[in-house]
Protein backbone atom coordinates (compact mmCIF):
# COMPACT_ATOMS: atom_id res chain seq x y z
CA UNK A 1 0.00 0.00 0.00
CA UNK A 2 0.92 3.63 -0.90
CA UNK A 3 2.28 5.92 1.91
CA UNK A 4 0.92 9.76 1.07
CA UNK A 5 4.55 10.34 2.99
CA UNK A 6 8.03 10.13 1.76
CA UNK A 7 11.44 9.95 2.27
CA UNK A 8 12.73 11.77 -0.40
CA UNK A 9 13.89 14.75 1.83
CA UNK A 10 13.43 16.13 4.75
CA UNK A 11 11.49 19.63 2.47
CA UNK A 12 9.29 17.12 1.14
CA UNK A 13 6.81 17.61 4.58
CA UNK A 14 4.10 20.10 4.97
CA UNK A 15 4.02 22.83 7.26
CA UNK A 16 4.15 22.23 10.97
CA UNK A 17 0.97 23.51 12.43
CA UNK A 18 2.82 25.73 14.88
CA UNK A 19 4.36 27.81 11.89
CA UNK A 20 1.07 27.96 9.77
CA UNK A 21 -0.62 28.96 12.37
CA UNK A 22 2.11 32.05 13.02
CA UNK A 23 2.19 32.73 9.29
CA UNK A 24 -2.09 33.07 9.63
CA UNK A 25 -1.49 35.21 12.67
CA UNK A 26 1.06 37.70 11.04
CA UNK A 27 -1.44 38.08 8.11
CA UNK A 28 -2.98 40.88 9.92
CA UNK A 29 -3.67 44.42 8.29
CA UNK A 30 -0.56 46.26 6.37
CA UNK A 31 2.61 46.87 7.47
CA UNK A 32 5.67 48.33 6.03
CA UNK A 33 7.72 45.95 4.04
CA UNK A 34 11.41 44.69 3.71
CA UNK A 35 11.46 43.89 7.43
CA UNK A 36 10.50 47.18 9.10
CA UNK A 37 7.70 45.43 11.00
CA UNK A 38 7.08 44.06 14.57
CA UNK A 39 7.54 40.60 13.34
CA UNK A 40 10.72 40.99 12.28
CA UNK A 41 12.46 42.76 15.00
CA UNK A 42 10.84 40.14 17.18
CA UNK A 43 12.68 37.37 15.57
CA UNK A 44 15.48 39.25 15.58
CA UNK A 45 15.27 39.61 19.10
CA UNK A 46 14.24 35.93 19.52
CA UNK A 47 17.45 34.91 17.74
CA UNK A 48 19.26 37.05 20.15
CA UNK A 49 18.37 35.29 23.08
CA UNK A 50 20.11 32.17 21.17
CA UNK A 51 22.88 33.20 19.81
CA UNK A 52 23.57 36.18 22.40
CA UNK A 53 23.36 39.71 22.01
CA UNK A 54 25.62 41.14 19.55
CA UNK A 55 24.31 39.13 16.67
CA UNK A 56 22.97 40.40 13.83
CA UNK A 57 19.89 38.60 11.64
CA UNK A 58 18.91 38.73 7.69
CA UNK A 59 16.39 36.83 6.85
CA UNK A 60 16.49 35.02 3.14
CA UNK A 61 14.21 33.26 0.70
CA UNK A 62 15.91 29.63 0.46
CA UNK A 63 18.78 27.63 1.33
CA UNK A 64 21.32 28.19 -1.72
CA UNK A 65 20.42 31.92 -1.28
CA UNK A 66 21.26 31.86 1.77
CA UNK A 67 24.67 30.37 1.45
CA UNK A 68 25.77 32.33 -0.95
CA UNK A 69 24.64 35.41 0.37
CA UNK A 70 26.49 34.94 3.82
CA UNK A 71 29.21 33.89 1.64
CA UNK A 72 29.24 36.73 0.03
CA UNK A 73 30.36 38.96 2.87
CA UNK A 74 33.03 36.99 3.64
CA UNK A 75 35.16 36.78 0.69
CA UNK A 76 37.44 39.09 -2.10
CA UNK A 77 37.53 38.27 -5.29
CA UNK A 78 40.97 36.92 -5.07
CA UNK A 79 39.41 34.37 -2.53
CA UNK A 80 38.24 30.96 -2.01
CA UNK A 81 36.38 28.55 0.01
CA UNK A 82 37.53 25.67 1.46
CA UNK A 83 34.50 22.82 2.00
CA UNK A 84 34.14 19.17 1.89
CA UNK A 85 34.33 17.39 -1.45
CA UNK A 86 30.62 16.68 -1.04
CA UNK A 87 29.54 19.72 0.46
CA UNK A 88 26.13 21.12 -0.75
CA UNK A 89 27.92 24.29 -2.12
CA UNK A 90 30.16 21.86 -3.88
CA UNK A 91 27.51 19.62 -5.65
CA UNK A 92 24.15 20.19 -5.32
CA UNK A 93 24.12 24.30 -5.62
CA UNK A 94 24.87 24.44 -9.60
CA UNK A 95 27.55 26.04 -8.78
CA UNK A 96 26.19 29.44 -7.70
CA UNK A 97 28.68 30.46 -5.33
CA UNK A 98 31.19 30.30 -8.48
CA UNK A 99 28.50 32.39 -10.82
CA UNK A 100 27.46 34.73 -8.49
CA UNK A 101 30.15 35.43 -6.11
CA UNK A 102 33.15 34.62 -8.60
CA UNK A 103 34.61 32.61 -5.92
CA UNK A 104 36.96 29.16 -6.16
CA UNK A 105 35.58 26.34 -4.59
CA UNK A 106 38.38 23.99 -2.86
CA UNK A 107 37.30 20.82 -2.05
CA UNK A 108 38.57 18.71 0.54
CA UNK A 109 38.58 14.57 0.94
CA UNK A 110 36.35 13.71 3.43
CA UNK A 111 35.64 10.89 5.60
CA UNK A 112 31.99 10.53 6.55
CA UNK A 113 31.53 13.92 4.70
CA UNK A 114 33.35 15.12 7.69
CA UNK A 115 36.49 17.28 7.67
CA UNK A 116 39.72 17.22 9.98
CA UNK A 117 42.32 19.94 10.10
CA UNK A 118 44.68 17.84 7.84
CA UNK A 119 41.91 17.26 5.24
CA UNK A 120 41.61 21.48 5.50
CA UNK A 121 45.61 21.80 5.47
CA UNK A 122 45.39 20.27 2.03
CA UNK A 123 44.21 23.38 0.44
CA UNK A 124 46.04 25.91 2.31
CA UNK A 125 49.83 25.52 0.56
CA UNK A 126 48.85 28.78 -1.74
CA UNK A 127 48.56 30.90 1.25
CA UNK A 128 50.50 34.24 0.53
CA UNK A 129 51.76 33.25 -3.00
CA UNK A 130 50.16 35.78 -5.32
CA UNK A 131 50.06 33.74 -8.17
CA UNK A 132 47.28 30.94 -6.16
CA UNK A 133 43.53 31.51 -5.01
CA UNK A 134 43.62 32.32 -1.40
CA UNK A 135 41.78 30.20 0.91
CA UNK A 136 39.55 32.33 2.94
CA UNK A 137 36.93 30.50 4.18
CA UNK A 138 35.94 27.58 5.77
CA UNK A 139 32.58 26.71 5.10
CA UNK A 140 31.57 23.62 7.16
CA UNK A 141 27.66 21.44 6.64
CA UNK A 142 25.99 20.90 10.38
CA UNK A 143 24.30 18.12 9.59
CA UNK A 144 26.98 16.81 6.91
CA UNK A 145 25.40 15.40 3.59
CA UNK A 146 25.62 12.21 4.88
CA UNK A 147 24.04 12.92 8.46
CA UNK A 148 26.81 12.74 10.26
CA UNK A 149 27.25 15.88 13.16
CA UNK A 150 30.16 17.65 14.29
CA UNK A 151 30.30 17.84 17.93
CA UNK A 152 31.48 21.71 19.48
CA UNK A 153 34.81 20.14 20.33
CA UNK A 154 35.42 19.19 16.94
CA UNK A 155 34.02 22.34 15.45
CA UNK A 156 36.44 24.00 18.23
CA UNK A 157 39.26 22.80 16.66
CA UNK A 158 38.35 23.57 13.43
CA UNK A 159 37.43 26.78 14.01
CA UNK A 160 40.49 27.83 16.07
CA UNK A 161 42.64 26.01 13.48
CA UNK A 162 40.84 28.52 10.43
CA UNK A 163 41.21 31.50 12.37
CA UNK A 164 45.17 30.79 13.73
CA UNK A 165 45.25 30.82 9.65
CA UNK A 166 43.29 33.98 8.80
CA UNK A 167 40.28 32.36 7.63
CA UNK A 168 36.47 32.81 8.39
CA UNK A 169 34.37 30.13 9.39
CA UNK A 170 31.04 29.55 7.76
CA UNK A 171 27.77 26.94 8.30
CA UNK A 172 25.44 25.32 6.20
CA UNK A 173 23.56 24.94 9.20
CA UNK A 174 20.45 23.83 6.58
CA UNK A 175 19.83 21.10 9.15
CA UNK A 176 21.27 22.58 12.42
CA UNK A 177 18.02 21.72 14.32
CA UNK A 178 18.87 18.06 13.53
CA UNK A 179 22.56 18.54 14.46
CA UNK A 180 21.77 20.28 18.10
CA UNK A 181 19.20 17.58 19.02
CA UNK A 182 21.07 15.07 18.19
CA UNK A 183 24.10 16.46 20.07
CA UNK A 184 21.74 17.73 22.92
CA UNK A 185 23.26 20.77 22.85
CA UNK A 186 22.15 24.80 22.43
CA UNK A 187 21.56 25.58 18.74
CA UNK A 188 24.81 28.43 19.54
CA UNK A 189 26.87 25.39 20.68
CA UNK A 190 26.06 23.21 17.69
CA UNK A 191 27.68 26.42 15.98
CA UNK A 192 30.83 26.75 18.17
CA UNK A 193 33.44 28.98 16.43
CA UNK A 194 31.56 30.04 13.20
CA UNK A 195 31.11 33.32 11.90
CA UNK A 196 28.46 33.50 9.70
CA UNK A 197 25.72 30.89 9.60
CA UNK A 198 22.99 29.99 7.49
CA UNK A 199 20.23 29.07 9.88
CA UNK A 200 18.25 26.40 8.33
CA UNK A 201 14.35 26.14 8.97
CA UNK A 202 12.45 24.52 5.52
CA UNK A 203 13.78 21.31 6.08
CA UNK A 204 12.37 21.45 9.46
CA UNK A 205 8.68 21.96 9.77
CA UNK A 206 8.90 26.06 8.12
CA UNK A 207 6.60 26.50 4.99
CA UNK A 208 9.93 28.87 3.72
CA UNK A 209 12.68 30.99 4.48
CA UNK A 210 16.33 30.89 6.10
CA UNK A 211 18.42 33.12 7.93
CA UNK A 212 21.53 34.49 7.98
CA UNK A 213 23.21 34.52 11.70
CA UNK A 214 25.73 37.06 11.56
CA UNK A 215 27.74 35.14 15.36
CA UNK A 216 31.05 37.97 14.09
CA UNK A 217 28.46 40.77 13.76
CA UNK A 218 31.32 43.20 11.95
CA UNK A 219 31.34 41.26 9.12
CA UNK A 220 27.45 42.27 8.75
CA UNK A 221 28.63 45.89 7.68
CA UNK A 222 26.34 46.98 4.96
CA UNK A 223 24.81 43.56 4.42
CA UNK A 224 21.58 44.35 3.92
CA UNK A 225 22.71 45.98 0.56
CA UNK A 226 24.60 42.46 -0.37
CA UNK A 227 21.58 40.95 0.53
CA UNK A 228 19.51 43.02 -1.82
CA UNK A 229 22.10 42.40 -4.57
CA UNK A 230 21.95 38.64 -4.23
CA UNK A 231 18.13 38.95 -4.70
CA UNK A 232 17.60 37.62 -1.47
CA UNK A 233 15.61 40.75 0.63
CA UNK A 234 11.89 39.65 0.42
CA UNK A 235 9.03 42.65 0.78
CA UNK A 236 6.55 40.64 2.93
CA UNK A 237 9.51 39.71 5.11
CA UNK A 238 7.05 39.08 7.66
CA UNK A 239 5.62 36.12 6.65
CA UNK A 240 9.33 34.61 7.40
CA UNK A 241 10.60 36.74 10.07
CA UNK A 242 7.17 35.17 11.89
CA UNK A 243 8.11 31.62 11.30
CA UNK A 244 11.39 31.84 13.03
CA UNK A 245 9.58 33.36 15.86
CA UNK A 246 7.65 30.33 16.51
CA UNK A 247 10.13 27.61 15.66
CA UNK A 248 12.19 29.29 18.26
CA UNK A 249 9.53 29.40 21.03
CA UNK A 250 9.76 26.79 23.22
CA UNK A 251 12.32 24.84 21.22
CA UNK A 252 9.61 23.99 18.64
CA UNK A 253 13.02 23.41 16.43
CA UNK A 254 14.32 21.05 18.99
CA UNK A 255 11.40 18.48 19.28
CA UNK A 256 10.59 18.48 15.27
CA UNK A 257 14.32 17.79 15.05
CA UNK A 258 14.01 14.89 17.70
CA UNK A 259 11.39 13.37 16.31
CA UNK A 260 12.90 13.37 12.77
CA UNK A 261 16.12 11.68 14.34
CA UNK A 262 14.70 9.16 15.98
CA UNK A 263 12.15 7.89 13.03
CA UNK A 264 15.73 7.77 10.93
CA UNK A 265 16.92 5.84 13.82
CA UNK A 266 14.35 4.06 14.21
CA UNK A 267 14.54 3.35 10.26
CA UNK A 268 18.02 2.10 10.36
CA UNK A 269 17.48 -0.21 12.97
CA UNK A 270 14.22 -1.96 11.29
CA UNK A 271 15.76 -1.91 7.64
CA UNK A 272 19.25 -3.13 9.05
CA UNK A 273 17.22 -6.76 10.35
CA UNK A 274 15.76 -7.51 6.44
CA UNK A 275 18.16 -9.84 4.05
CA UNK A 276 20.11 -7.74 1.85
CA UNK A 277 20.13 -4.09 3.48
CA UNK A 278 23.23 -2.53 4.37
CA UNK A 279 23.44 0.77 6.32
CA UNK A 280 26.63 2.03 5.11
CA UNK A 281 26.70 5.33 7.25
CA UNK A 282 26.67 6.75 10.63
CA UNK A 283 22.88 7.36 11.35
CA UNK A 284 23.48 10.61 13.47
CA UNK A 285 20.46 12.50 12.93
CA UNK A 286 18.05 12.41 10.03
CA UNK A 287 19.08 10.89 7.41
CA UNK A 288 20.12 7.40 6.64
CA UNK A 289 22.40 5.68 3.83
CA UNK A 290 21.52 2.26 2.86
CA UNK A 291 22.52 -0.63 -0.12
CA UNK A 292 19.77 -2.41 -1.43
CA UNK A 293 19.00 -4.66 -4.07
CA UNK A 294 18.97 -2.96 -6.82
CA UNK A 295 16.37 -4.72 -8.68
CA UNK A 296 14.16 -4.11 -5.76
CA UNK A 297 14.33 -0.46 -5.75
CA UNK A 298 12.07 0.55 -7.72
CA UNK A 299 9.35 -1.31 -6.13
CA UNK A 300 9.77 0.25 -2.63
CA UNK A 301 9.83 3.77 -4.41
CA UNK A 302 6.36 2.85 -5.47
CA UNK A 303 5.61 2.26 -1.57
CA UNK A 304 7.41 5.81 -0.18
CA UNK A 305 9.46 7.35 -2.09
CA UNK A 306 13.18 8.15 -1.78
CA UNK A 307 16.17 9.10 -3.90
CA UNK A 308 18.85 6.76 -5.01
CA UNK A 309 22.40 8.01 -3.65
CA UNK A 310 24.71 6.71 -5.81
CA UNK A 311 23.29 4.56 -8.65
CA UNK A 312 26.89 2.49 -9.67
CA UNK A 313 27.28 1.23 -5.27
CA UNK A 314 23.37 0.59 -5.10
CA UNK A 315 23.16 2.89 -2.64
CA UNK A 316 20.32 4.92 -1.20
CA UNK A 317 19.03 8.17 1.19
CA UNK A 318 15.83 7.73 3.29
CA UNK A 319 15.45 11.14 4.81
CA UNK A 320 12.65 11.72 8.01
CA UNK A 321 11.09 14.74 8.51
CA UNK A 322 9.00 15.97 11.69
CA UNK A 323 6.03 14.56 10.71
CA UNK A 324 7.26 10.99 10.14
CA UNK A 325 5.73 8.34 12.08
CA UNK A 326 7.05 4.98 13.90
CA UNK A 327 3.39 3.42 12.50
CA UNK A 328 4.70 4.61 8.91
CA UNK A 329 8.53 3.25 9.51
CA UNK A 330 7.12 -0.02 10.71
CA UNK A 331 4.34 -0.33 8.05
CA UNK A 332 7.48 0.76 5.49
CA UNK A 333 10.01 -1.67 6.32
CA UNK A 334 6.74 -4.55 6.16
CA UNK A 335 7.00 -4.08 2.66
CA UNK A 336 10.61 -3.81 2.06
CA UNK A 337 10.98 -7.41 4.15
CA UNK A 338 7.83 -8.83 1.85
CA UNK A 339 9.00 -7.41 -1.38
CA UNK A 340 12.64 -8.19 -1.15
CA UNK A 341 12.45 -11.64 0.61
CA UNK A 342 8.68 -12.72 -0.90
CA UNK A 343 7.86 -13.68 2.76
Amino acid sequence: MRCDKALGSDNYSGIHPVILEAITAANVGHVHGYGDDDFSAAAVEDFRKEFGEGVEVFFVFNGTGCNVTALAAMLRPYEGIVCADCAHINVAETGAPERILSAKLMPCPSTDAKLTVADVETQLAGLGNPHAVQPAVLSLSQATELGTVYSPEELRELTDFAHDKGMLVHMDGARISNAAAALGVSLREAATGVDVLSFGGTKNGLMCGEAIVFLNPALAENFFMIRKQCNQLPSKMRFISAQFSAFLKDELWRSSAQQANDMAALLAKEAATVPGIEIIAPVESNQVFAKLPAEHIEALQERMFFYVWNEKEGSVRWVCSFDTTAEEIHSFVKDMRRIITGS
